[in-house]
């Protein structure tokens, strides 16, 4: 409940609720409302409604919500109602009666309002918290408790009895907070515009504007400047696309099912990488270090991928529960005999330090240290990466010096940094982890000498389309404990022929001698169809499924949704290919094309150039 917060705090523990008053009525009995009666919501009157001893219960969201208890709870406040406000509560209400009439005539026989407790995201928390072991979360029902409490709860008791969730519960997961949820203030803005947004309408691509900015990047007043339009991401600003106002461009989102007003500026940077070289900042990256004699032991035996190579090595690895779930999805760097680069997503910088110190074997010198502060990314992608980069840089990035999967240290535009060879998009590009105090004169130096070169900025929604086309996975979508590497079609990036151990060997073994229950594919649809993900799969008129991730992909000229194609019987490659494909959009069947290899460079010779 809404003591959980301060209770936690005694623990060490940070439980990102507050307390937000809620009102509601209950009426006299009314003709012809009977027990069977349903629950009704009206999401565009804000209301809702519920049957009570022959009367209605009545209650709103509205969009102007009053926080309570701004300074603490007080203390002896228990079984006690707050006094009622009803110039509050009266467009709800007016509201209420244009869908139920019979409301302007019923008595009402009690009105109460009541603190209850809401979170920053409108989504409960539950799990072991990431601070304190043993220590289990199970609060913030933002008021529909009654309706959620049940599988909450079974979720949540087996999670304390086995010491895992029972399935895949990462959006309601304690470890989806991170450090902007410390501050109480930050988590009651935040709270407050979710509680206004729990009836209106849920936009594709929307995002939450209050208690903004907080964390920046270095580079942020100089994207401002140049269009840039931001998200947030666990307190972090991350520039989502660029608007150019000598196109007419307004540097802001307008929402819609349709095309959004980003898409044509979107498609600019997708190019831009592409064809030229474009720059991302990905300064958000969730950065670790493991350090300690031990380490490599320590991270071979949480690592689904062989991390045990030489210091310069750069591994994709996934990181597996005891079922062969994907816990962890992140890049592995070996810095030295002792010591390893770990970079992860911003959203899941909670939850991967959390999985991985709390799996490092006891009695191993091996420690996890958060350096995400530390540096700053620049993310330089496109085939005239590799030309853009040599001439500010003091190394060599010619392939036979730093090829593709490696890293080094290399001074480039003044500035000793961390150069790792990877990936996101598809082509050849660099990440440059630079040191945050110079990280602008970074930036401005390759904005000047690119500019020749076609250099251009380019945010996460040019990522998200490239990405699809290359079918790079995301977890959180994608992929996460309820999908194998096996099912996912990461088994490559599994250390299966080797006999070394790690969490969920066991599990994979298993699933490999016998057919899977599903496996992941991709679907290419007319360009004219908008895919956002969760449309149904449907193969041969049976549906299998629903698409995890859709976009647009602007080099192949196509719609490109992701999803698991399933079946109890098995599903093989063959399988998949063999089908005939339609997803439904929108309630429509549209035809799609399946694909199991990327359709765009299947066989990455381009990231490797």
């Amino acid at each position: 409940g809404q003591w959980s917060r301060a209770l936690g705090k005694l623990a060490g523990v940070n439980i990102p609720l507050v307390s937000v008053q809620h009102q509601y009525l209950v009426t006299e009995k009314i003709d012809g409302v009977t027990p069977s009666l349903p629950t009704l919501r009206d999401p565009d009157r804000l209301t809702y409604w519920k049957e009570e001893v022959g009367g209605l219960v009545m209650g709103g969201y509205e969009p102007d919500p009053k926080p309570w208890a701004e300074r603490g709870i007080p203390d002896g406040f228990e079984f006690q109602l707050l006094d009622n406000d009803l110039d509050h509560f009266e467009p709800i209400l007016r509201a209420a009666i244009g869908r139920v009439p019979a409301m302007e005539t019923a008595g009402i026989k009690t009105f109460i309002n009541g603190p209850e407790s809401f979170t920053p995201d409108g989504n409960f928390i539950l799990g072991e918290a990431p601070e304190v072991r043993g220590v289990f979360v199970g609060a913030g029902f933002n008021a529909f408790g009654i309706a959620s409490g049940g599988g909450a709860g079974m979720a949540l008791a087996e999670w304390v009895a086995r010491g895992s969730p029972p399935y895949d519960l990462w959006p309601v997961d304690i470890r989806r907070f991170g450090r902007c949820h410390l501050d109480t203030g930050w988590v009651r803005t935040r709270t407050l515009e979710a509680y206004a947004k729990h009836y209106t309408m849920a936009w594709p691509f929307e995002e939450h504007q209050s208690a903004r900015p907080l964390r920046r990047s270095p580079l942020y007043d100089r994207l401002k400047a140049r269009g840039a339009v931001f998200g947030e991401k666990l307190g972090f600003e991350r520039p989502n696309w660029f608007s150019d106002a000598a196109l007419g461009e307004a540097a802001e989102d307008v929402y819609s099912y349709d095309r959004q007003n980003w898409f044509a500026a979107v498609g600019r940077e997708h190019e831009a990488a592409r064809e030229r070289v474009a720059i991302f900042d990905q300064t958000s990256f969730a950065k670790f270090l493991l350090i300690g004699r031990d380490a490599e032991k320590a991270l071979s035996l949480m690592a689904a991928n062989d991390v045990a190579r030489p210091p310069g090595c750069l591994v994709y690895t996934q990181m597996l529960n005891a079922k062969g779930g994907i816990e962890c999805d992140l890049t592995v760097g070996r810095l030295s005999e002792t010591e390893y680069y770990i970079v992860t997503g911003t959203g899941f910088a909670s939850h991967d330090f959390d999985w991985i110190s709390r799996n490092i074997p006891a009695g191993l010198d091996a420690r996890l240290l958060d350096v995400t502060t530390a540096n700053a990314v620049l993310s330089v992608m496109g085939p005239s990466s590799r030309a853009l980069l040599q001439r500010l840089a003091d190394g060599d990035l010619a392939n036979a010096a730093l090829p593709f999967g490696r890293l080094q240290r290399i001074c480039i535009a003044g500035a000793d940094m961390l150069v790792l060879r990877i990936t996101y998009v598809g082509e050849l590009g660099y990440e440059l982890h630079v040191p945050v105090d110079m990280a602008a004169s970074v930036y401005d130096r390759l904005m000047q000498a690119g500019a020749d070169l076609g250099v251009a900025n380019a945010g996460y929604r040019a990522i998200e389309s490239l990405r699809l086309e290359k079918a790079y996975r995301a977890w959180g979508s994608d992929i996460g404990p309820d999908h194998s590497p096996l099912m996912s079609g990461l088994g490559a990036f599994v250390k299966m022929k080797s006999k070394a151990p790690f969490i969920g060997r066991e599990a994979l073994e298993e699933q490999a001698g016998k057919p899977l229950p599903r496996l992941m594919a991709g679907f290419l649809a007319d360009p004219s169809v908008i895919l956002l993900g969760r449309e149904t799969i449907f193969r041969n008129g049976v549906q299998v499924g629903w698409l995890s991730s859709g976009g647009f992909g602007y080099t192949v000229g196509k719609s490109i949704g992701l999803g698991y194609v399933r079946d109890a019987n098995g599903v093989s490659r063959d399988y998949v290919l063999a089908g005939k494909y339609e997803l439904e959009v929108a309630g429509e069947r549209v035809p799609v094309q399946v694909f199991l290899d990327a359709p765009y460079d299947p066989k990455g010779t381009r990231v490797r150039g």
